[in-house]
């Protein structure tokens, strides 16, 4: 008979311990963490206890991860809040990279838009292709130099298309020395709202 057999007869026959208590004190399994053996209902109680560890981590993991999403809901309030007000397009433009650098700690941004540096083909094309942001480890077309001389050191980008009234008008650029702070398997939620934000505060711009 196969263990296999044995696991789905007393599945399907629950009643087989009540039936037979005395087994359960005849029973001796191994013990998971070392070479004395142990009952049946001790194996029992050291698997529900390995279970709430295993339970007790992700809830761990869970709570740390609201934590980190609270934390980060709070800087992208703080620097939507901080676009309100009466700048004028080059003013925008500098507060924006200022923020994205004091608020996110992103070592660099490239800000471009269309109305003043019109794009290459190919940039305004991949534009006008993404609706979400993309996050990779290397440099789209033509945009390394962007950068300038930093752009050699850079090794991980996140691309923000920027939109108002339906059309692409620029594309901003979040860029570091670090490979892990953006990569393609990345959640870009925050990423699209932040542009979107933009898109709204450029609209009167172009």
């Amino acid at each position: 008979m196969r263990a296999e057999d044995v696991a789905q007869y007393l599945l399907d026959n629950p009643q087989f311990f009540e039936d037979h208590a005395e087994m359960l004190s005849q029973i001796n399994l191994p013990h998971p963490h070392g070479g004395r053996t142990i009952s049946l209902s001790e194996r029992q109680l050291l698997t529900l206890r390995e279970r709430v560890k295993d339970l007790e981590k992700k809830l761990h993991d869970l709570l740390e991860y609201a934590k980190e999403n609270d934390a980060l809901q709070l800087k992208v309030h703080q620097f939507n809040s901080a676009l309100f007000g009466p700048h004028d397009r080059s003013t925008l433009q500098s507060l924006i990279v200022h923020n994205l650098r004091d608020i996110f700690a992103v070592p660099h941004v490239a800000l471009h838009l269309w109305k003043d540096e019109p794009p290459s083909a190919e940039v305004l094309a991949f534009a006008d292709e993404h609706k979400q942001p993309v996050c990779t480890h290397h440099a789209i077309h033509d945009t390394l130099p962007w950068f300038g001389e930093a752009g050699e050191h850079l090794r991980s980008f996140a691309y923000l298309p920027l939109r108002a009234h339906g059309q692409t008008i620029g594309l901003l650029i979040l860029a570091s020395e670090d490979k892990e702070r953006f990569y393609p398997e990345m959640g870009t939620l925050f990423l699209q709202r932040i542009a979107e934000t933009l898109g709204s505060a450029f609209h009167l711009h172009v």
